[in-house]
């Protein structure tokens, strides 16, 4: 399939996809995903210096490079290509995603650029133990003293890169509803504590607050459609990276189905075989128009957006695991080993399913949107 938005796009991609296939190959995942911060802070500045990745979708007026949603989608396909470790979703897709939504100048003023620059990583925090990404899961809660300032006290769990996170944006209860507040990383009370997870390359955190005091962001109370607003922002975004991913698996199948001899053939010879990998096909192409569609209307500030925001992370996410599985079943016994990368591909296929609601919960937002 071409690609869909133009050869300005083209260039973009191949350019992010030279980078890292120099600064993201096998050995260095791996490396990464072993560490305790889980990225590389040299990458990280080249990232910001040499390719302002940052700054992409981020208007120029607040220090970024004035882009959309659609040069983010070309970005992201191709580090979820390569299997990134970065914080770079969590800052750029949520974080500025969020900031964007919130209506705040002076807290788009005060952050946008730090993020823009590379100099802030930032994360949302929004989901707690229940891991429910809705209005009625959050129950973190916020008291504004009589010093007039506020103080988060409750838990946040499943926190994209929330131990390296120099800013954090909290969702939060108060009398009014549902508010949003930024938090300095390293803030008096405020604790990151990296968990185990079956996607290491993807680092979470349980992020506890004592009384952790916090600005706020937006009017109080009217914190859940900036949050609603991010949320089909981060959708659109991550549907895009599991169409990288899914690429790639496919490859990885089509290339071994082509060296791998069994009974004095190619496996890839085998009708069986030729199905898998044609239905392997099919589902990528398709997942990456969904995923292309939404991106465009995001982009274009199309009203549809929502819409194609729920359904691109549906479909992207049940192809990419069908993909990531389909892979290590036409790699036989090797793809079930350590050694081979296909295990991480399939860690990363299931985390992404579960990140902001699995399938059946974006079809059940996808039918009360478009009213049925």
């Amino acid at each position: 399939m071409d690609h869909p938005l133009g050869d300005d796009h083209e260039q973009l991609r191949r350019t992010v996809r030279r980078f890292l296939a120099e600064k993201s190959p096998e050995s260095e995942v791996r490396r990464l995903m072993d560490g305790a911060e889980g990225f590389d802070p040299g990458v990280w500045k080249q990232m910001a210096d040499q390719l302002e990745l940052m700054a992409i979708p981020i208007p120029e007026e607040y220090g970024g490079a004035g882009h959309t949603w659609a040069e983010l989608g070309v970005v992201l396909e191709e580090m979820g290509r390569a299997l990134l470790c970065a914080p770079y979703f969590a800052t750029v897709a949520m974080a500025a995603g969020l900031l964007l939504s919130c209506g705040d100048e002076e807290a788009k003023r005060a952050h946008l650029p730090g993020i823009a620059s590379g100099r802030t990583i930032a994360t949302v925090a929004l989901a707690e133990r229940p891991g429910l990404w809705t209005e009625s899961g959050i129950t973190l809660e916020a008291v504004r003293g009589a010093d007039g300032t506020w103080r988060l006290t409750g838990e946040k769990h499943y926190v994209l890169d929330g131990h390296v996170a120099d800013l954090v944006l909290v969702a939060a209860r108060t009398g009014a509803g549902v508010s949003l507040f930024a938090v300095r990383g390293g803030a008096s009370g405020l604790t990151a504590v990296p968990v185990p997870t079956l996607d290491q390359t993807r680092k979470l955190a349980v992020l506890s607050f004592d009384r952790v005091p916090a600005r706020p962001v937006g009017p109080e109370g009217r914190g859940w459609p900036a949050v609603a607003g991010m949320l089909d922002l981060a959708a659109v975004a991550l549907a895009a990276e599991q169409v990288g991913g899914a690429q790639r698996v496919l490859e990885m199948a089509v290339e071994y189905a082509k060296i791998r001899v069994q009974f004095g053939r190619p496996i890839g010879s085998f009708q069986a075989i030729k199905h898998k990998c044609a239905d392997m096909l099919l589902e990528v192409e398709s997942a990456r128009s969904a995923a292309w569609h939404a991106a465009r209307a995001v982009a274009l500030g199309d009203d549809e957006a929502p819409v194609l925001a729920s359904l691109a992370k549906s479909y992207c996410s049940e192809a990419f695991f069908h993909a990531a599985a389909e892979n290590i079943q036409i790699h036989g016994g090797i793809g079930f080993t350590w050694e081979h990368p296909a295990h991480l591909y399939f860690k990363r296929a299931k985390s992404s399913e579960l990140l902001f609601g699995d399938a059946a919960h974006h079809r059940e937002l996808l039918a009360q949107r478009i009213g049925v």
